[in-house]
């Protein structure tokens, strides 16, 4: 169900939440890059719109600064599809009625995967992040309070930024100690009469400089 296009204007949802991330959103222009920090993504397990299956949806900082949400907590409440999937991880926002059903209970193991309430947005923007391989991302991190696939917005031309592409990309917030941490291949931006700009590893480096091995 994650992705679907096919729900309703209006989705009553309800279920188990399987993991909390970051709803961050990357805007590159050739060599340069920035942020638009949203919210948070959760991934449901339950029934949105009288499928049961398991999908995306996103809530603002401001519903999690008083809930704290995490992983485990039972939560319903209704949605509306994204305008614009190319811009969104989840399929569904706009998220009104809000009800935690039920706390989690017990101890949050030790990661990886990081589980437990995700801190504040302005604590991932303060860490940076490194390059995340997909398929490590899709394999081992999905879960993880530290991990993210950030839609990307690509503007091809400075000149005429109605020049514009479209992908997604995964990233880790988390310790630069994590085992399961896999960086894969650099990434490469298109620009202009069909230059690109390759995003070497200096640049992961530089973002987490100033955080320790295990931070």
């Amino acid at each position: 169900m994650t992705g679907s296009t096919a729900i309703a204007k209006k989705a009553t949802w309800s279920g188990r939440v399987v993991a909390v991330q970051p709803r961050i959103r990357l805007t590159r222009s050739f060599d340069e890059r920035s942020h638009s920090y949203l919210g948070y993504v959760f991934r449901i397990e339950g029934t949105c719109g009288g499928e049961v299956g398991e999908f995306l949806m996103a809530i603002g900082e401001g519903a999690h600064v008083k809930h704290r949400f995490q992983t485990d907590m039972e939560l319903a409440g209704i949605s509306v599809p994204v305008e614009d999937s190319r811009k969104e991880t989840p399929a569904l926002y706009k998220t009104s009625g809000l009800k935690v059903v039920k706390n989690a209970e017990g101890e949050t193991p030790a990661g990886p995967p990081f589980h437990g309430v995700p801190p504040d947005l302005e604590t991932y923007r303060a860490r940076g992040h490194r390059r995340l391989d997909a398929r490590t991302y899709d394999t081992q991190c999905t879960t993880c309070v530290w991990g993210c696939r950030m839609p990307v917005e690509m503007i091809i031309d400075q000149w005429n930024q109605s020049k514009k592409r479209y992908r997604f990309e995964t990233f880790c917030y988390g310790p630069k100690s994590c085992t399961w941490h896999r960086p894969g291949p650099v990434r490469k931006v298109p620009g202009r009469k069909g230059m690109s700009y390759t995003e070497e590893d200096w640049v992961d480096e530089d973002a987490t400089a100033h955080r320790e091995l295990d931070d």
